[in-house]
């Protein structure tokens, strides 16, 4: 997966994720939570140590538990706007992780990217299944695309799925 243009004439680049793009990759994660810092009454070095802290386990987390996983920095426009973190089995085209910085939501890379995921599991004949928290916006999205809940992971993330048979 390298480029991709839709009939929205949506451009993006997927290039596989480099040491040196740490900073910027927490700086994406860091914007995932943007909402729920602004909750806690601590000091800016604060929410920084912690965010840093739940970044380096979630990254520890993925390289034990996803030993495939692919990850990309999602480029448009000729500017890193996002990472993608993707696993790919034999059964199903896991969707770890999809996040854009703040500016670059709500023009349709999002979207663009995940019905080129749905064209890649409709190939493969898997399911598309990707795990996202309850309040995030992107779940109506998810939705209107032809992914169905199937489960709770816990008590923030639900599992939601798109079968290639579906649509």
């Amino acid at each position: 997966m390298n480029t991709h243009l839709m009939s929205n004439q949506i451009v993006y680049h997927l290039r596989p994720t480099e040491s040196n793009d740490e900073s910027f990759l927490l700086n994406v994660y860091a914007n995932t939570r943007t909402e729920e810092m602004a909750l806690v009454n601590w000091s800016d070095e604060q929410k920084a140590a912690f965010l840093r802290m739940q970044f380096d386990a979630q990254t520890k987390h993925y390289l034990a538990n996803y030993p495939s996983a692919e990850y990309y920095i999602i480029l448009w426009e000729g500017k890193s706007t996002g990472r993608l973190i993707l696993e790919p089995t034999s059964e199903s085209l896991l969707i770890m992780d999809i996040a854009l910085l703040p500016e670059f939501r709500n023009q349709g890379i999002g979207q663009t990217i995940i019905k080129d995921l749905m064209n890649k599991a409709r190939q493969d004949n898997v399911p598309l299944i990707l795990r996202v928290e309850f309040f995030n916006p992107a779940v109506q999205l998810y939705a209107r695309l032809g992914f169905v809940k199937t489960r709770e992971v816990n008590s923030v993330y639900q599992e939601m799925i798109w079968y290639p048979n579906t649509n």
